[in-house]
C-alpha cells in the first residue's frame, strides 16, 4: 500500500483549508491534534484523498479536505470535491419515493404490483404481496444475485442497459436474468436481506409514479432547491475537473481506476461533495428543510426516519441489538448512530448522526479499503465524531455559565 509523505500531506492540508472550508467555519487554519491524526491514517492506509465534515446540532462547525484528487497529486482533495457516494444514493432515492407519496402518486403499503407494468412474484410465496416499505426496509425477498449484479458496473462511460429493461428481466417470468434465485424463501418483512436491485426497482417505480427519471426529479426537488451544485446522478452533469479519481491498491500502490455508472443507478449512483451532502444531511435530520428551503413534508421527513421495526414486527435474522431500520435509512454501531453508508470499488463514506441529531459526521475517501486500512478510516471517523461531542460539551459549558 502506498504511503502518502507526511510533509506533502500538510502541504495539501494549507491549501485545502483555504480552498474548502466556507467562510462561516473558517476562523484558524492552525494545525491541530485532528490534521495530525489524519494524516497519519492517511498515511498508515495509503488513502489518497479525504474531506469530512462534522455537524453540531443541525450546522456544520468543522469542514476540511486532506490529501488529493488525481494520480499526479495537483488537485487537493476538498469539502467541493465530487465523487461517488454509493450507496448512501439510496437516501435520495428514499427522499424521492416519499415525495411521491406525498403527492398522492404512491403508497407504501399497497401491493408494488398496482405500479408495474407486468406482475411480479415471487414463485416461492406466490401469494406473498411486496409493497414499497418492505423494499425501503430491505425485507421483501428478493436478493442480489452476485453474477448478474455484478455485471451492473458499466466502467469507463460505457453505456449502462436501460433500467427499466434490466429489471424487466430480472423479475418478468422469462426474463434474460430470471431466476428462482432472484428471491428468498421467506415472506415479506420476515428476513431482513440487503438488496440493490430491491432498492432499484423501487426507484424504477418512483420513476413511473412521477414521470421523469430520479436524476431529472432529483435534480429538480432536491438539487436545486438546496443549490447541491456539485451532485448530479449522471456522470455527464458533473463539472469538468470537480470529480475526484478513485483509487483501489494493488501490489503497494494506488491503481486509479475508470469512471463508472451502475445500471441500477437508485441503489447506488449519485456523485455528491461533503459541503452538497451537509446540507441534505442536515435537512434529513431537521424535517425535511434546510435554512428554510423545504425538500420533504415534515411528516413524510418523520415517516422515512421513523424506525420501523418493532418487537411485533421484526425480521427474525435482525435482533434489536443490531438496530433498527427506518425506509432507505438504518442505523449503524449497534443502534447508537444513524445514516446511511456507502461503499463501492475507489471509494467508501458515511453519513451517519446519532439518533437525536446533536452530532454528525460525513466522511468521504477516494479510496478501496480493506483489513487493518479500513479501522484506518475507522479511527478518522471516530476521531471526527469526537470532535462533535467536543463541540457540544463546549455549547452546554457555555449555556451554563
Amino acid at each position: 500500500m502506498i504511503r502518502l509523505p507526511i510533509l506533502l500531506v500538510a502541504i495539501a492540508v494549507a491549501v485545502v483549508a483555504m480552498a474548502g472550508v466556507p467562510p462561516a467555519v473558517a476562523k484558524t487554519f492552525v494545525r491541530t491534534d485532528l490534521d495530525t491524526l489524519i494524516e497519519n491514517r492517511m498515511a498508515e492506509a495509503g488513502i489518497m484523498g479525504v474531506a469530512a465534515a462534522v455537524i453540531v446540532d443541525r450546522e456544520v462547525v468543522w469542514t476540511k479536505g486532506y490529501g488529493f484528487a488525481d494520480y499526479e497529486r495537483t488537485r487537493p482533495f476538498t469539502p467541493h470535491t465530487v465523487m461517488n457516494i454509493g450507496s448512501i444514493t439510496k437516501t435520495f432515492t428514499g427522499v424521492a419515493m416519499m415525495r411521491a407519496v406525498q403527492e398522492g402518486r404512491l403508497s407504501l403499503d399497497a401491493d408494488i404490483n398496482h405500479y408495474l407494468p407486468f406482475r411480479l412474484v415471487n414463485p416461492h410465496q406466490p401469494d406473498a404481496v411486496i409493497t414499497l416499505r418492505h423494499l425501503a426496509t430491505h425485507t421483501s425477498g428478493i436478493t442480489d444475485r452476485p453474477e448478474v449484479y455484478h455485471g451492473c458496473y458499466r466502467w469507463g462511460g460505457d453505456r449502462p442497459v436501460p433500467l427499466a429493461d434490466f429489471l424487466t428481466g430480472y423479475f418478468k417470468p422469462g426474463g434474460a436474468n430470471h431466476s428462482r434465485d432472484n428471491f428468498l424463501n421467506e415472506r415479506p418483512g420476515a428476513v431482513r436481506e440487503y438488496s440493490n436491485i430491491g432498492a432499484s426497482l423501487a426507484g424504477w417505480i418512483v420513476e413511473r409514479a412521477v414521470g421523469a427519471s430520479l436524476p431529472d426529479y432529483a435534480r429538480q426537488h432536491i438539487f436545486t432547491p438546496l443549490k447541491m451544485t456539485n451532485t448530479a446522478w449522471r456522470l455527464s452533469e458533473v463539472k469538468p475537473g470537480a470529480h475526484s479519481t478513485l483509487f483501489v491498491p494493488q501490489n503497494g500502490t494506488l491503481i486509479p481506476i475508470q469512471p463508472y455508472e451502475l445500471t441500477t443507478y437508485p441503489d447506488g449512483g449519485v456523485r455528491s461533495s461533503v459541503s452538497d451532502l451537509s446540507k441534505f444531511f442536515i435537512a434529513l435530520l431537521s424535517g425535511g428543510a434546510y435554512q428554510g428551503t423545504r425538500i420533504l413534508d415534515a411528516k413524510m421527513t418523520a415517516e422515512m426516519t421513523r424506525f420501523q421495526f418493532t418487537d411485533a414486527n421484526r425480521p427474525t435474522n435482525f435482533p434489536a441489538s443490531e438496530g433498527n431500520s427506518g425506509l432507505f435509512w438504518r442505523t449503524k454501531f449497534d443502534g447508537t448512530r444513524v445514516g446511511h453508508g456507502g461503499n463501492d470499488p475507489g471509494m467508501i463514506a458515511d453519513m451517519l448522526a446519532d439518533l437525536d441529531g446533536h452530532v454528525a459526521v460525513i466522511l468521504f475517501a477516494n479510496t478501496s479499503l480493506g483489513g487493518s486500512d479500513r479501522r484506518a478510516y475507522g479511527a478518522i471517523f471516530d476521531a471526527l465524531w469526537r470532535h462533535g461531542e467536543s463541540q457540544v460539551a463546549q455549547k452546554q459549558g457555555s449555556k451554563a455559565r
